[in-house]
């Protein structure tokens, strides 16, 4: 029983597709960022504002190698856990991951509905800011088995297309 683990940019259904995707599965729900939040008792901005991008990636790097052992779990991940490459092979060795994605301009709009919850979109520029990281991110992003662009689709049928793709994979022996 893999765990399905959904990589991706922040605004482009993570959380609520992983949620769905899981009652679907029968599988249980963990989303990283949350697990931090809980954790350290701060707001993911807090702790960038407080502490720095760089200890919010190494906090993020340690809930990755506990959670990444763990079967039977659709895994939300924070949207740069992909740009550490040891945190997508721990990931990947008891999981399939599907990195959801969505144009700049749908980011944008998602993630504007919660204003300052976003540190690293606190620019003058946001979408400009939006299409830099995506293209940083977009090597890591495609080590993902499975893609599917939320842009333009209902949750429902984003979970369809995750749900369709994995039993593909599963019947290639994943």
């Amino acid at each position: 029983m893999k765990n399905v683990v959904l990589l991706g940019f922040m605004g482009t259904g993570k959380s609520i597709i992983g949620r769905r995707l899981a009652v679907e599965l029968q599988y249980r729900f963990i989303d990283t960022d949350h697990l931090i939040e809980e954790r350290t008792g701060k707001k993911i901005p807090e702790i960038f504002s407080e502490e720095g991008e760089a200890y919010f990636r190494s906090l993020e790097s340690e809930t990755v190698a506990e959670i990444a052992s763990l079967r039977g779990y659709v895994i939300s991940t924070g949207g740069g856990v992909a740009l550490n490459a040891l945190n997508l092979e721990r990931l990947e060795k008891q999981g399939i991951l599907v990195c959801l994605i969505a144009r700049p301009e749908v980011i944008l709009r998602r993630v504007q509905r919660r204003s300052g919850q976003r540190p690293l979109l606190k620019d003058s520029d946001p979408l400009k800011k939006i299409k830099t990281l995506l293209s940083e991110r977009e090597v890591a992003y495609n080590r993902a088995r499975i893609k599917v662009d939320t842009s333009d689709i209902p949750i429902k049928k984003s979970v369809q297309r995750i749900l369709k793709q994995i039993s593909t994979l599963i019947g290639e022996q994943v």
